[in-house]
């Protein structure tokens, strides 16, 4: 069964197991690049006329309250939403818009949890250029 692991994260939780809740859940696992809610609607709703934004947006906030997405609020503008649970950081290219994991170690998390704290949440966001466009750029101009 292609939703399996799906189903087993949300039996997991105790969460009604619906097949928005499944939809979802494939498509961030499949498409890595953090879409915010009209992104994930717009793929979705291709193959299921009758879906609604506010089944999808309903559908997210129950996710990310059991802890099995994350939302993400790097632009400020819009919530995003990432399937990788663990803590890491994500960058930001300010050309074009893409968010990107990175894999970078917080030194804090271990001084903090030593002095008796429990880190629940980091978030480490970078902004800049990506390599992508910086390469698009160079191809273009020549240098």
């Amino acid at each position: 069964m292609m939703f399996e692991k799906y189903v087993n994260l949300l039996k997991k939780k105790s969460i009604q197991i619906t097949p928005q809740r499944l939809e979802i859940l494939k498509y961030l696992d499949n498409h890595r690049n953090h879409p915010a809610v009209d992104q994930i609607y717009k793929e979705l709703k291709r193959n299921n006329p009758s879906l609604s934004k506010t089944t999808v947006y309903n559908s997210l906030e129950i996710l990310n309250k059991h802890k099995i997405i994350n939302s993400i609020s790097i632009t400020g503008l819009e919530s995003r939403y990432d399937i990788i649970n663990e803590m890491h950081h994500h960058f930001m290219c300010k050309k074009c818009g893409r968010i990107i994991d990175i894999e970078i170690a917080c030194p804090n998390i271990k001084k903090i949890s030593e002095i008796g704290h429990k880190i629940e949440e980091v978030h480490g966001y970078f902004k800049g250029i990506c390599k992508e466009c910086i390469d698009k750029e160079i191809d273009k101009h020549g240098s």
